[in-house]
């Protein structure tokens, strides 16, 4: 299959664009700079240059593959609008996909997050069959996704596209991870000389590692079907204080 990936330097996308070139495919990567090209070549992938700004683009880039797989998203938004903005950004991005890949059954997999069934699953796992939460808007007065790049893709599947979401854990880990949920604590405890948690430390947190993550959305692209989604998890229930304590125990510092 040749496949069109973007966010392909990423975390998780250096991890599925290896992943899906082990399994055969032909994978070609949305690079907007020199860097990240050079990133893409040397994992085995090809280059599409572009940015995620150019919809145009990114609809005449889908309609030259067999499938996509979308992991990136306009982090240059996040500083200055917040998560709505990064995702307002990503509806018409997913829709410029799905404007090639409609009536053509083709795969659309996007990356989701674990949480975004919400408190509609408060006292129970939440599951695969639990759509993204919706939520009232308390200063427009109107109903809204919080996940709205979820219900975006899975509802490409009413129009022919063989779309996906592959939720990740909150804890995604590896060891080339920088960026992240663990990173954050581990830097943070050597900042402050010991590793901390809030409260008793009972909360509990879901964790995947990344290589694992990348099987999945390799799984959901070759053989998921239309409007589903995927659960990328396999610790499920760690305590923030089991988390302070294996980095206490590393670093060695009080905990």
């Amino acid at each position: 299959m040749r496949v069109f990936v973007t966010g392909g330097t990423g975390h998780s996308g250096s991890y599925i664009v290896p992943e899906l070139i082990a399994a055969g495919h032909e994978v070609t990567g949305l690079a907007r700079s020199d860097q990240a090209a050079a990133a893409l070549s040397a994992i085995g992938a090809k280059v599409h240059r572009g940015d995620l700004t150019d919809l145009p683009g990114l609809t005449a880039a889908a309609s030259q593959f067999d499938g996509v797989v979308h992991v990136a998203h306009r982090q240059d938004l996040l500083f200055s609008g917040g998560i709505d903005a990064v995702a307002a950004a990503e509806v018409p991005i997913v829709l410029a996909y799905g404007e090639p890949l409609a009536g053509t059954g083709k795969p659309l997999v996007v990356a989701g997050s674990i949480g975004s069934p919400g408190q509609e699953t408060l006292g129970r796992p939440a599951t695969e069959q639990d759509p993204a939460l919706e939520v009232r808007d308390e200063h427009r007065g109107t109903l809204h996704a919080r996940n709205i790049v979820e219900t975006t893709a899975i509802g490409l599947a009413e129009r022919g596209v063989r779309s996906s979401v592959v939720r990740i854990a909150n804890i995604a880990h590896s060891t080339t991870d920088r960026a992240g949920f663990l990173p954050t604590l581990i830097a943070l405890a050597k900042e402050k000389g010991f590793a901390g948690y809030p409260g008793d430390g009972a909360n509990l947190w879901n964790a995947v590692h990344i290589r694992d993550a990348a099987s999945l959305f390799r799984l959901a692209l070759e053989k998921g079907p239309a409007g589903r989604y995927w659960h990328a998890v396999n610790d499920e229930g760690i305590t923030f204080r089991e988390i302070s304590e294996a980095i206490g125990a590393r670093l060695g510092c009080p905990r």
